[in-house]
């Protein structure tokens, strides 16, 4: 029998056919749900992760290992990805194609300064990070902070100087910053020169910075940095820039699940039970197959007017979607004085706007609860006052979010994305199992 099998079986036999439980009972349950969910014990075996070999972390963490993508069945809905398509399509004919590419402000530096600020840091950009402009004014105060020599042979100094060493994991900070710039070293060329020498293949250079072993560059780091190089146009008449994938992220993936273009036969687990992500990168690689999908769709219907990668989905899906219309933006207040209540787009507010309108000043309301701008028919109120709108014109303003009628018609709106819990580090799953009879262990914040 596997381990789920034999657990199900031992409560069973605890519970027997009584229709209550004893307090002794109750007592074995818990400690045998904590010894099949977090306790391992010698012989439990091991698994391969990240280049290396760990314990299993329990029972559970061996059948999770083996039988997560049986249980989560993820799949990619074609329907609902040309749903999602043509919605996009709307979006680049209204806007002219802007909306699917950033805006950015390089501070006047260097096509190679820019390429170098980007690859020795995007890898860093996890629980907390610094703005380009930030990072641009320290290297404009020290350029020699980025030199590969240099964070070689001082990666905490590197980590430090960028201002990030008062943030989280800071070991692996540090370890992602000497192995990327040791990447650079390898190859004998600068960070810009590095797409040379790939023929200037950003597909190939992508899955180099991804088999670089414990250089912090995934997926999705890895095609987020891609992504800018070309954008920006400091790497030109580039191959396969349309392999490139959307930088997965909870953004994206929250997107997808809500217009149903990913499906799962169940809601995703909690991160305290995907025991060493295998949940998280299950979920990260379908989400990037999915919106790959989507682009597919787009470009088949409409090549004229597609977007060349779907790697430049991810500004507008995970800029605007995914981080200012589908969050709960729209505030619900209640008048503290009168019987009314009014929608507004901050919680901040404090004024009742009803009694201020009709000249009773100084009347204060509370924000009761703030929902979503898509569940309410004056979701608008948010939209309007949300970064990307209120910067377009007044005849292109964007009134309620261009996948409201796809998530309505799933009724998926509810489904969240997956967290993640490292694996490596303080808190991390390899230090938060117990050995059986001790007790103890789990997760500190």
């Amino acid at each position: 029998m596997d381990e789920l099998s034999v657990f199900c079986s031992e409560l069973k036999r605890v519970v027997g056919d009584s229709s209550e439980l004893s307090i002794e009972k109750a007592r074995k349950i818990v400690q045998s749900l904590n010894e099949f969910l977090y306790t391992r014990y010698p012989d439990i075996g091991s698994t391969y992760v990240l280049d290396a070999t760990y314990d299993y972390v329990s029972d559970f963490h061996k059948y999770w290992e083996s039988h997560y993508k049986d249980i989560l069945d993820v799949r990619i809905d074609d329907e609902n990805c040309e749903k999602v398509a043509d919605a996009l399509h709307r979006v680049y004919l209204d806007t002219n194609g802007h909306a699917f590419f950033h805006v950015w402000d390089t501070c006047g530096l260097s096509p190679e300064d820019i390429c170098r600020i980007r690859l020795f840091t995007a890898n860093q950009d996890f629980r907390g990070s610094r703005d380009f402009s930030e990072l641009a004014e320290i290297f404009e105060d020290d350029d020699t902070i980025f030199d590969e020599d240099k964070i070689i042979s001082d990666p905490a100094g590197f980590v430090k100087n960028i201002g990030l060493s008062d943030l989280s994991q800071n070991d692996k900070r540090q370890t992602y910053a000497k192995k990327i710039a040791e990447f650079v070293k390898s190859k004998n060329v600068s960070p810009f020169g590095l797409i040379s020498c790939f023929n200037n293949n950003v597909y190939d250079l992508r899955n180099a910075l991804i088999n670089c072993v414990s250089s912090g560059y995934g997926n999705k780091k890895a095609d987020m940095f891609v992504r800018d190089m070309v954008v920006l146009n400091i790497w030109t008449n580039v191959i396969d820039f349309e392999k490139i994938d959307v930088a997965s992220d909870v953004n994206t993936i929250k997107v997808a699940l809500k217009t149903g273009v990913l499906k799962t036969s169940i809601p995703l687990v909690s991160s305290f039970l995907d025991i060493f992500c295998h949940q998280y990168g299950y979920i990260d690689e379908m989400n990037a197959k999915a919106w790959r999908r989507v682009w597919e769709i787009w470009n088949e219907k409409y090549p004229a007017e597609c977007i060349q990668s779907p790697c430049l989905m991810d500004y507008f899906v995970y800029g605007v979607i995914g981080k200012q219309f589908c969050k709960e933006s729209l505030a619900v207040f209640k008048c503290d004085v009168y019987d009314h209540s009014f929608k507004w787009h901050s919680a901040r507010n404090k004024t009742c706007r009803i009694c201020h309108g009709e000249g009773r000043k100084g009347i204060t309301a509370t924000c009761v609860k703030k929902i979503m701008p898509c569940c309410d028919p004056e979701g608008a109120i948010a939209i309007l006052k949300s970064e990307y709108v209120s910067k377009l014109p007044e005849n292109g303003k964007i009134r309620e979010c261009p996948f409201k009628n796809i998530c309505d018609t799933n009724d998926l709106k509810k489904l969240q994305p997956p967290k993640s819990i490292s694996i490596l580090g303080k808190t991390g799953w390899t230090s938060a199992y117990s050995d059986k009879g001790c007790g103890g262990g789990g997760l500190m914040a």
